[in-house]
């Protein structure tokens, strides 16, 4: 089993990790599922409805808890309806055999959060969403509950990615501001607080459209369609000239940074809710940035898309207020090809943006 220093893996030590046979899947993995610093995961051929939302616990495994809370099974090689406010495990293509030292860590992929679908990676005897613990040997399962839209699912979508950490990663805040110094990592000036702040963009330079607020009656949504689907017929514009918006309870919107942010070739990040005490809202679902991400020779950055959902009491969402932070993590080494320069990136450079499944406005 190949050693890796310790850092976040590569595309090429992904690879590495393959052949060393530390990642397994029923079918032979994709070239297009290694980003920059994240795997991919593929959805296989059952989704089972289930009575509510669980985690394996230590000593179970999800394959036993599924025969206490499946409802129904659905098969997915054909496409199948997973409905809004429902609650699905699939078990996933691939599964792991992690050396010691190693852990792995899961989000939903950046078009799958702007569908407002909380999707979060399972495995046996766990006891926390999206983490995978050091050494884990087993099978994979996605949770997925549509919240917003109901969707099409398929055999082989992918809707979660996974990264893999081998030692400490996190880069602390004196380095970060050093990191800045040398290679800026946001416009303006930093705000680094255990990671770097971010804050809410309600003043565009043109215009006074900040964002998009979820219909609550819509159609579904093929996850296979690509700028296909008419934002009207699923989206409300929020339009302000004031600064700030009223975020009412229950909804989700589509915002975006103040802050254009960049990721240098030798950093991935992660993005990480702000403090519950700050407001009734937060802001979720895809958490991982490739390294790349926003880095050009003339340094300008992109700005991050924002997933808000608004808690149990309406809140007033001011221009500028901080609303998440990004936490920076050191490469185990550059990757072969970057977020941006080297592969098709839906999201490089981009400003206020809904998901890849919906036509650009005209």
């Amino acid at each position: 089993m190949t050693e890796f220093p310790n850092g976040v893996l590569s595309d090429a030590q992904m690879q590495q990790m393959i052949t060393d046979g530390a990642i397994r899947a029923d079918e032979p993995l994709l070239s297009g599922q290694i980003q920059p610093a994240s795997l991919d995961l593929r959805l296989g051929c059952v989704a089972y409805r289930v009575r509510a939302s669980f985690l394996a616990g230590k000593g179970q495994s999800v394959a036993d808890r599924l025969k206490t809370f499946t409802m129904h099974e659905i098969s997915l090689e054909d496409g199948a309806v997973l409905e809004k406010g429902c609650v699905y495990v699939v078990p996933l293509m691939e599964r792991l055999d992690l050396q010691k030292g190693m852990t792995g860590a899961a989000s939903a992929k950046s078009s799958i959060g702007r569908l407002d679908l909380l999707t979060r990676v399972i495995t046996d005897n766990g006891v926390e969403f999206d983490r995978i613990p050091e050494g884990y040997s087993g099978p994979l399962y996605a949770e997925i509950c549509p919240r917003s839209f109901s969707v099409v699912a398929r055999t082989g979508q992918m809707l979660n990615q996974m990264i893999f950490r081998v030692g400490k990663t996190i880069i602390e805040d004196d380095d970060l501001r050093i990191l800045h110094d040398r290679t800026p990592i946001v416009s303006g000036p930093p705000v680094i607080s255990d990671g770097l702040g971010f804050s809410v963009d309600l003043k565009p330079a043109t215009g006074d459209l900040v964002g998009y607020r979820a219909k609550p009656h819509t159609g579904v949504i093929d996850l296979d369609k690509i700028a296909h689907y008419d934002p009207a017929d699923y989206w409300e514009e929020i339009h302000t000239s004031e600064g700030r918006i009223i975020l009412d309870p229950g909804a989700f919107y589509i915002l975006v940074s103040r802050e254009a942010i960049t990721i240098p070739p030798n950093c991935a990040a992660e993005m990480a809710p702000y403090l519950a005490m700050v407001g009734e809202f937060r802001v979720h679902y895809a958490g991982f940035f490739d390294p790349g991400f926003g880095h050009s020779a003339d340094g300008t950055g992109s700005r991050g898309v924002l997933e808000v959902r608004c808690h149990e009491a309406p809140f007033v969402l001011e221009h500028g207020q901080i609303v998440g932070r990004l936490v920076y993590e050191r490469m185990a080494q550059v990757p072969d090809q970057l977020y941006g320069a080297d592969i098709a990136s839906n999201y490089q450079g981009q400003g206020l943006k809904l998901s890849k499944h919906f036509k650009m406005p005209a």
